[in-house]
Formats: C-alpha cells, sequence, structure tokens
C-alpha cells in the first residue's frame, strides 16, 4: 500500500469516528445532529477530500421496500470498485428489502461505523451482528482502479 493511500485511509477512518454518535435522521447530513447511511458515507469521503460533495436526495425512507433498482449501490460503483478484502476505509454495503440499501465505513475489518434507524452512528461488529450478516453484499474501495 503505498504511503498516500495509507494517510487517505487514515483521514476516511479518523473523519469517520468524529462522527460517532451522531443522531439517525433520515436525509440528515449534520454532524452532531443527524444523520443517514447515505449522507455519513459522502461527508466522510468528501471531508477526507476523496469525492467531490454530492447531494443523492430525494429519496423516500422506504424506496428499498418498493424497487429493485440499484440506486445507493450505483452511487458507491461511482466512486468505488468492488474488493474481495476490506481494507480499513473501504466500504461493506448490505441488502434491505429489494436492493442494495445500507452502506458502512469499514474502521478494521470487522468493526464498522455505519448511521443506521434508532441507533445512530455507531461501531458494530459486522461478524457477530445478526442484522447484518445474513444481508452483507459486498467490499468497495475507493483506492481500486
Amino acid at each position: 500500500m503505498h504511503k498516500t493511500e495509507q494517510k487517505q485511509r487514515a483521514a476516511v477512518v479518523g473523519e469517520a469516528m468524529t462522527w460517532l454518535n451522531t443522531p439517525y435522521h433520515h436525509q440528515g447530513n449534520v454532524k452532531g445532529a443527524g444523520v443517514d447511511c447515505a449522507f455519513l458515507l459522502i461527508r466522510v469521503y468528501h471531508a477526507a477530500g476523496l469525492i467531490p460533495d454530492l447531494d443523492p436526495r430525494p429519496y423516500p425512507m422506504d424506496w428499498h421496500l418498493h424497487r429493485g433498482e440499484e440506486r445507493y449501490l450505483r452511487w458507491v460503483e461511482e466512486y468505488a470498485r468492488p474488493v474481495e478484502t476490506p481494507q480499513p476505509g473501504d466500504i461493506v454495503v448490505y441488502k434491505f428489502g429489494r436492493c442494495i440499501s445500507h452502506g458502512a465505513i469499514v474502521i478494521n475489518w470487522p468493526t464498522i461505523l455505519h448511521a443506521y434507524v434508532g441507533e445512530g452512528v455507531v461501531l458494530t461488529d459486522a461478524e457477530n451482528t445478526p442484522r447484518l450478516q445474513d444481508r452483507q453484499a459486498g467490499f468497495y474501495s475507493i483506492w481500486e482502479k
């Protein structure tokens, strides 16, 4: 791993940790006030200088239950590529409903940081959390070309 990539990954993890305990709020994007899983990824990677400022709104809270279109995944794949083994700063995606609709930042696999309904931004052991285990749909990295 190149030194620049190591610094960028550390910046992503460091920025992600500053969002810890932010309440969950659908379409929210303000650290400490409210954020959802989509905007958490956007704000963290943007603050680390790795993606432009994006706004995927509008999206209804239950869009993934009624549509099979891979809308969330399309946004992830615009900036990241699939990888087999996650590294700190990578993304893990999950399928809830009919399509991939949840993402988290890998802190140090299996520890992830994500915004979850009813919990806010939390650290989670992805391998020992039943609601995530069966829904995991892959890993993505912005450092893969």
